[in-house]
């Protein structure tokens, strides 16, 4: 069943981003010949009263959406109007924007149902340094439950840190439950040196808590709001550290995130959720990179056409198009490869 589940849940990510594609699409009148989960020859199809053909394929890397006219080598008739081509270049850009949009937005409505329904993690006292405040004045199994007299929660997991650096130097008070008694306990941050940047540390090594903290819907809201602003620059950081050599890259592709799925749905349903909710923001930012073949790619066209009121080269287009899907599927194979090795090691 946990297998099931963790299958679903990377089914659900597909169906999600492609759905936001071929709403829009048909909201812009465009003609959509096929909605695809996977790649390849369809292994189960049935078609829409509107000619729209639904396909499961083999090859779990994804799916995609196929609008009349979007094909790089399709010869398309200047007169058709349901064509993608021949729609407007606004509507074009919102097409493909809509597919990486609606994961932000799932994220956002997990986000808003989890935080309402079930509250939020909350952060612990580990252990503390020597040489730190925290040092003596707060105790392992602190739970730690406001900063300055604000909530603090542990969403994105990088919370504290964010807090105490805001802090710049300055006394925080930090309110920490023990022994079923609120204390407020002032700690002072010290500024070290970590890598080529200066950060701000009390010398906690916090836990997570297993009690949820409960929390209000209009703070849900907000918090929800801000989940996949919060989670697209941490993982902004992280990219920008692999490429700079800081972080180590950790591929993976469809056994993986099955695998992952299956661990946190194994867990609890709560940790399966919270894995949807950031590889949603994981799939729309990674959809709108600029690189060529991915959503981000075509958006950069359709971005200097908006500007400059002119189509960009169609032959440059698609042979940067081109190149891209073969680089994808080189990118594919390589990953799919390292899944089997991990797999079977």
């Amino acid at each position: 069943m946990y297998v099931l589940g963790a299958i679903l849940a990377l089914g659900l990510l597909i169906i999600v981003h492609e759905a936001g594609h071929f709403f829009v699409a048909r909201w812009c009148g465009m003609r959509v010949e096929r909605f695809s989960i996977g790649f390849g020859p369809g292994l189960v199809k049935w078609r829409s009263k509107k000619g729209t053909l639904f396909q499961l394929a083999p090859i779990p890397f994804g799916g995609f959406v196929e609008i009349k006219g979007m094909n790089i080598a399709e010869d398309v008739d200047p007169d058709d109007v349901h064509a993608y081509p021949n729609r407007p270049a606004w509507q074009r850009f919102i097409t493909i924007f809509a597919g990486p949009a609606t994961n932000y937005l799932s994220a956002i409505v997990l986000a808003l149902a989890l935080f309402t329904c079930h509250g939020v993690s909350g952060y612990a006292v580990g252990e503390t340094m020597a040489g730190y405040d925290a040092h003596g004045k707060l105790l392992k199994g602190d739970a730690i439950r406001e900063i300055d007299h604000e909530p603090l929660y542990a969403i994105t997991g990088r919370e504290l840190i964010e807090r105490v650096n805001a802090a710049s130097g300055a006394t925080i008070t930090i309110t920490v439950v023990r022994d079923g008694k609120t204390l407020d306990i002032p700690v002072t941050p010290r500024q070290d040196k970590d890598g080529s940047k200066q950060t701000w540390r009390i010398g906690v090594k916090p836990q997570l808590q297993d009690e949820p903290m409960a929390m209000g819907i209009v703070d849900a809201t907000g918090h929800a709001l801000r989940y996949p602003v919060d989670k697209t620059r941490e993982i902004g950081a992280m990219l920008y550290g692999i490429v700079f050599g800081s972080e180590k890259a950790d591929p993976g592709g469809p056994i993986r995130m099955v695998e992952e799925f299956h661990r946190a749905f194994s867990t609890s349903t709560v940790h399966g959720i919270e894995l949807l909710m950031a590889l949603s923001v994981y799939l729309g930012l990674f959809n709108l990179l600029p690189i060529p073949a991915l959503d981000g790619g075509r958006l950069v066209f359709l971005g200097y056409e908006l500007v400059t009121r002119r189509r960009a080269n169609p032959r440059i287009e698609t042979m940067i198009h081109m190149a891209g899907i073969m680089a994808l599927g080189v990118v594919m194979i390589l990953v799919l490869i390292i899944d089997i090795r991990r797999f079977w090691s």
